[in-house]
């Protein structure tokens, strides 16, 4: 790797403060921040601002004004790859813990209610043979869709932009279905879409209503794209059965309510949180930061 300079280490692994980005905006050429370190308009206001790129470590990047940064002739980079399997094994977690309850029976057994089987005892719901319907079918989808299609045998239905290729078709036996259509035949509905202005709130109060009533939602995309208000009313007249959560709406703060639901599963955004994937990250920000220092076309580049 070729020399990158001096470095500025954030030692603390907490998020960044508006002040310290502002700062780093001020005196670095290269700016690498992570998706909780938030990058508003506001942010790129200084006439005097050094920095020329942003190497995200991570691929969402709703997190950083685009438009403002590019107006500044900043660039921006994300890691895209790196991380597909290791989001998709945690929306496979999350199905199968919120499905068959696994966490409520932890709990349950760790406070010493659990007095031995009983033939009607935390009945749960069975995966194999399920329907799956995804709300986007990008890498992570996709590879979602692999394991539940391949290792439980679920049918896949799917929301996208885009029809997947045939081959992936033919592979898992997808369905290409409208939104509505989704969300009232799947039995797990699994969000894999970016956050975007079109995708805020998607699933909100009206789309929840829409479920089954023994649907469970598993999220692992970004929370603003659940009106998460709305989810906890859902989970608490029993609109749908079940939630699990990886991804919130104001991270770190819970919606009121969340945390008092038992059929909610909750993770602290730790979809790409695998040594290998983020070793494998941190190398692709770094492969997009020696080819800006060198002149060259980054890998990773994000069109405002």
């Amino acid at each position: 790797m070729a020399q990158l300079g001096e470095v500025v280490l954030n030692q603390e692994d907490t998020p960044m403060t508006a002040d310290q980005l502002a700062n780093a905006l001020h005196e670095a050429d290269v700016v690498c921040p992570t998706v909780t370190d938030a990058m508003p308009a506001e942010l790129f206001s200084g006439s005097d601002l050094r920095a020329k790129l942003l190497a995200n470590f991570g691929v969402g990047f709703n997190h950083i004004d685009l438009a403002a940064a590019a107006a500044k002739g900043i660039a921006v980079t994300n890691t895209p790859g790196v991380l597909t399997d290791a989001t998709a094994e945690i929306a496979f977690t999350l199905l199968m813990m919120s499905a068959r309850r696994t966490g409520e029976g932890e709990r349950h057994l760790r406070a010493g209610q659990w007095h031995g089987w009983r033939p009607t005892h935390m009945l749960s719901t069975q995966v194999t043979g399920k329907t799956l319907g995804l709300i986007g079918m990008g890498r992570i989808g996709t590879a979602f869709a692999r394991m539940a299609h391949q290792g439980l045998g679920m049918r896949i239905l799917y929301f996208n932009r885009q029809a997947v290729d045939d081959a992936v078709a033919a592979e898992l036996q997808t369905e290409f279905v409208s939104l509505e259509e989704l969300l009232q035949r799947a039995d797990f509905v699994s969000l894999h879409c970016p956050s975007t202005p079109q995708t805020h709130h998607l699933l909100n109060a009206e789309r929840l209503a829409l479920m089954q009533p023994n649907a469970h939602l598993i999220n692992t995309a970004r929370g603003d794209v659940v009106d998460e208000a709305a989810l906890v009313a859902a989970l608490q007249t029993g609109v749908i059965a079940g939630a699990g959560l990886d991804v919130f709406e104001d991270e770190p703060h819970l919606s009121p309510g969340l945390m008092e639901l038992e059929q909610v599963v909750l993770l602290p955004h730790m979809g790409s949180g695998t040594t290998e994937t983020r070793e494998a990250m941190g190398m692709r920000a770094l492969a997009n930061v020696e080819a800006f220092l060198a002149g060259d076309s980054m890998p990773d580049l994000v069109r405002a």
